[in-house]
């Protein structure tokens, strides 16, 4: 009788989904009492990158899903790293832009990123790096836009 194939070592979704974690760990563990997340990091670069996104381009830059998205910008503007502001080609969207506050969290936390990046990826080549994240691009850009029966449930929640 032949042994079982260990899905759990094998499979593509869950081995990404383990190295999700594996980073969300380690960025938690290494931000230290700048007190971000790894997705409120995401926001606040894309945020500082473009002039006034609005929430819905955020969701497509970034793959967060509308719903979690706008807690995620939420939380920022209580704690005074974002602003947001009706856009005035459509009054029931917002426009984000980031604080001086959001600008210096983010400057603190762009080295701390960047060595968590590095630490993931510690034990493959220079040559593997490069290809990983090649391969890494090309399985999210093949899939295009990230939209899901919840992002569609929660456009009214991104307006409000």
């Amino acid at each position: 009788m032949n042994a079982p194939v260990n899905l759990v070592s094998t499979s593509t979704t869950h081995l990404l989904h383990r190295a999700g974690q594996l980073a969300e760990d380690l960025f938690a563990r290494s931000i230290g009492e700048i007190g971000i997340t790894a997705r409120q990091f995401v926001v606040l670069s894309v945020v500082d990158g473009l002039e006034d996104p609005s929430q819905t381009a955020l969701c497509e830059i970034s793959g967060i899903d509308r719903s979690t998205l706008a807690d995620i910008v939420r939380r920022l503007v209580s704690r005074g790293l974002l602003s947001r502001r009706r856009t005035r080609q459509d009054a029931r969207m917002y426009a984000v832009r980031i604080t001086p506050e959001g600008k210096e969290v983010l400057q603190r936390a762009l080295p701390i990123a960047a060595k968590v990046d590095e630490s993931l990826v510690e034990s493959l080549s220079p040559e593997q790096r490069e290809e990983f994240s090649t391969y890494l691009q090309k399985v999210v850009s093949r899939q295009g836009p990230r939209e899901t029966s919840r992002d569609r449930s929660a456009e009214t929640e991104l307006r409000t």
